[in-house]
């Protein structure tokens, strides 16, 4: 049994250092906004999620009565 869960610790050891050198490689690389620039290119559904959002935050601006600033 004790040599089941050595082997298992192995692993998990194993495991941990690849992960932790995936993180460390890739934290050298470009920021993940950089890495996704362009994936949306032409998509028709992501320009119209950018309208929609627009077009929300648009309507949360305060209206300007012009009328009665005069």
């Amino acid at each position: 049994m004790s040599n089941q869960l050595e082997e298992r610790v192995a692993l998990l050891e194993a495991e941990v250092a690849r992960l932790k050198n995936k993180v460390e490689s890739d934290s050298s690389s470009k920021p993940w906004w950089e890495r996704i620039t362009g994936t949306f290119a032409d998509n028709p559904a992501y320009n119209e999620a950018m309208k929609l959002g627009r077009e929300y935050r648009e309507s949360l601006q305060p209206v300007s009565n012009e009328s009665s600033e005069r």
